[in-house]
Formats: structure tokens, C-alpha cells, sequence
């Protein structure tokens, strides 16, 4: 209720005084001695801690204390400062004060900033997931640089607006901006994420056309672009015309054959890469026990887990034990794959206890599949209905019953499965049951 009486209170402000900027109407709306709570003598706080409060504030929905800082933010002279900006416009849109938001974001012309302090807000914008209000920054500027855009597109991929990026960069190829290396970047990993072959062409192609010169950063992008598409001999073609200096390189053409199932293939290009003397990273070794688990390949599974640790003195991160876990329950070695979870040194995530809880169903364990279910914090409802297959699978109907009764009561609903297909270059997604195509 306070949030919305000091709103209200900016709106009535903001009528009787339409030019003047919002930084003076927090000033006015907001006591100097509950607000500021400092005096003469007192010490000015540094623009960081500020931002620290505003980011509690922001977790906590504490918009009075907001509006304090807002105040300040004013008078300590720190009204300009972009990281500021963009935690304020945060903060008041978790507090559902969208108008003061949206405000601040409105007479963002009238405060003079130049170009790089715009494109500092948006880029802070999207770190943060405000899509929406860096969108509008974007489109109140009157001059836009390839950073602009760049920060527009690399934040759309990073907030998961995939099309959304495909768009700004079409937008950004009829603008008088030309894109440069970032850029493409950035699109050929929205691309790779939407799993679009069509836009994979294209994009390949526009960089041809711009003569953009590959480095390792856009060559591993490629081969993990065409990888996703399920291009494949792509990728191994884009590989194998591009140098092969660093590690990412090489990362992506093993991971994309994982991804395939080519675990042969995969183990191929790790040879190759250790007889080019290129030293493999921690990355390296989860495609190759990626493409091991996929393949049932156990015993050189357990090779290269060990030769990570004694040979290349790589200490198994989380990624590696829950890829061992994966490959050992696909082999049906469901107490051996247990026995490293509890061997890891550290604690294991809900994606190794749906490894083993999915390695339960399929060879028939309840035991530790009810072990995998009591570790699964919030389960979701593919957990129950793989708890409730392996039961129906054993015939314990009354357990599988009981565990239906349990998705009822926490109000948990099976998930509708959903597929998409690429036809004439657009991607149409539909669900199980979808009639809308």
C-alpha cells in the first residue's frame, strides 16, 4: 500500500510539473531527514554501496528504502552514473512501480547522455534480464554504433529472445551500421540455440559476403552452429578448413560429434588434437565422456576420467562426475553409479539425481530410485512419472498409485511434450495434441 500511495504521489508530481526530471521529483517527494538520514558532517556513500542496496531492495520488494536511495543517488551527484540507472529501473519494476520505471527511462534524452553512457545502460540492462526497459533505451536513441546494436542482439541471446535477436540483426543489416565479429557472435549462438539450419546458411553466408575474418571464437561458433542443426559433416568441414590453435576449436567438433552419437568420431579428434600437441581442457573431457555415455562405451569412459586426473592433472568438476554417472547408469550399472555419487567431493545437483533416478527406471531399482527422489528438491513432473513408470514397470500398482496421488495433492500436472520441425525456413513449434498447424 505504501508503494502505491508514494506512486500515486510521483504521478500527481509529475502532472503539475511535466518538464521537470524525475531525479527532482524523488527529491521533493522524499523527506530529507527520513531519506537522506545524513547531515553536514556525515560520510557520502560511494556509488557501489548504493547499488548493493538497491540490489537487496530489489530481492526484498522494499520500495520505501528504494525511494531513499533514489534520493541519495540525487543529491550525492551520482544521477548520471549508468549502473545506478539501471539498478533503480530494476528495483522499481520488482516493486511493481512500473510508472516511475518507465519514467526514468522517458526523459533519459533530456539528461544529456552521450552514446557510450547509453549503450553502458542498455548492456546493464540485459545483464540483469530487463529486456523490456533496455528495448526502450534502445529505441529512445537518436544515434546507434555497432556496440549498440551488439549489446541489444548479445542480450537478447543471453535472455533467451532468440527470434527476438534474429530480428534486431535484420533490423541492424537495413540500419547504416555494419556488423562486425561480435556480432555475428552472437547471432550464430541465438541461431544454434533455435536449431535453425535455414538461418545457419544465411548467417555462414552474410559473413562471406562481409568478409569477416574467423578467429577461434566465431570458427568454434560455426562448427557448433551446423553441430546443433544436425549438419554435422558441416561442422566436420568447417573443421577441417580452419585452423586448429586453440582448445575451443577443437572443444566444439568433439562436443557436436557427442551430440550426434559419433563417439568414435569424437575419441578421433582427441587423438588428432594430442598428436597436434594441443592440450585438452576440462571442457575437452566432457565431450568425451559425453560421447561416451552415449555409446555405452564404458571401459573408455573410465580411461579418460582417469587420464584427466593423473595425465592432464584436470580435477573432475560437477560436469564430469554427472556425465560418469550418466554413463554408468546407461550401462546399467546403477549401484556402481551410485556408489560415485557418494564418493564425489562435492554436494551433487539435481541433474545427477535425475541420472540415476532415470538409470532406476529402465533396470528396474526402486530402492534407488526412491533414494534419487528424497535428494530431488522440487520435483517436477517428469520425477513422478518416471517413479510411477518403474513402479507399473515392477507391479507395484499401489506405488505407482501412491505416487500419482502425491503429483495430485502438490498440484503437479504432467508436462505436455513439445517438438518443433523447420519448414521453408521457419520453425514451428507445436505440442502434444496441438492442432493450431
Amino acid at each position: 500500500m505504501e508503494a502505491k500511495r508514494l506512486c500515486s504521489q510521483a504521478g500527481r508530481w509529475r502532472q503539475m510539473h511535466p518538464a521537470a526530471p524525475i531525479f527532482s521529483a524523488n527529491s521533493y517527494l522524499v523527506h530529507p531527514t527520513n531519506s537522506l538520514n545524513s547531515s553536514p558532517s556525515s560520510t557520502i556513500p560511494d556509488h557501489q554501496k548504493l547499488n548493493c542496496i538497491l540490489e537487496a531492495c530489489k530481492f526484498s520488494s522494499d520500495f520505501r528504502t528504494a525511494f531513499q536511495s533514489h534520493a541519495k543517488i540525487i543529491k550525492f551527484g551520482y544521477g548520471t552514473y549508468p549502473s545506478l540507472i539501471t539498478s533503480l529501473v530494476s528495483t522499481y519494476a520488482h516493486c511493481d512501480c512500473l510508472d516511475l520505471a518507465h519514467q526514468l527511462l522517458d526523459e533519459m534524452p533530456y539528461w544529456g547522455f552521450d552514446l557510450i553512457t547509453a549503450n553502458l545502460i542498455i548492456a546493464s540492462l540485459m545483464k540483469v534480464g530487463e529486456f523490456d526497459f533496455a528495448k526502450r533505451v534502445f529505441r529512445k536513441m537518436l544515434r546507434r554504433d555497432v556496440v549498440t546494436w551488439n549489446s541489444m542482439i548479445g542480450g537478447c541471446v543471453r535472455n533467451e529472445r532468440f527470434e527476438e535477436a534474429l530480428r534486431f540483426f535484420r533490423e541492424m543489416l537495413n540500419s547504416n551500421v555494419e556488423p562486425d565479429g561480435f556480432t555475428f557472435a552472437s547471432v550464430i549462438n541465438g541461431c544454434a540455440r533455435l536449431g535453425s539450419s535455414h538461418h545457419a546458411e544465411l548467417v555462414h553466408g552474410l559473413m562471406i559476403e562481409k568478409k569477416i575474418q574467423l578467429n577461434f571464437i566465431l570458427s568454434s561458433a560455426l562448427i557448433d552452429l551446423y553441430s546443433k542443426c544436425g549438419r554435422i559433416n558441416t561442422a566436420k568441414k568447417v573443421f577441417n578448413s580452419i585452423q586448429h590453435d586453440d582448445v575451443s576449436v577443437w572443444n566444439s567438433m568433439i562436443n557436436g560429434l557427442a551430440i550426434h552419437g559419433l563417439a568414435l568420431d569424437a575419441i578421433g579428434v582427441f587423438s588428432q588434437m594430442e598428436m597436434e600437441s594441443v592440450s585438452p581442457d576440462s571442457i575437452t573431457f566432457i565431450g568425451i565422456l559425453t560421447a561416451c555415455s552415449h555409446c555405452g562405451l564404458v571401459e573408455q569412459g573410465r580411461r579418460y576420467f582417469d587420464l584427466m586426473r593423473r595425465h592432464y592433472s584436470i580435477q573432475p568438476q560437477l560436469e564430469h562426475y554427472g556425465a560418469m554417472v550418466d554413463l554408468l547408469g546407461r550401462a546399467g550399472l546403477v549401484e556402481e553409479a551410485y556408489a560415485m555419487i557418494k564418493a564425489m567431493p562435492m554436494e551433487p545437483d539435481i541433474v545427477i539425481w535425475r541420472a540415476l533416478l532415470s538409470a532406476c527406471r529402465n533396470f528396474k531399482n526402486p530402492e534407488l530410485g526412491e533414494v534419487a527422489i528424497a535428494k530431488i528438491s522440487h520435483l517436477n513432473s517428469g520425477d513422478y512419472i518416471l517413479l510411477s513408470n518403474m513402479y507399473c514397470s515392477l507391479e507395484k500398482w499401489d506405488s505407482a498409485e501412491r505416487v500419482r496421488e502425491m503429483m495430485k495433492r502438490d498440484g503437479v500436472r504432467k508436462n505436455r511434450g513439445r517438438s518443433w520441425v523447420e519448414l521453408g525456413g521457419v520453425i514451428h513449434q507445436f505440442k502434444a495434441g496441438d492442432r493450431s498447424h
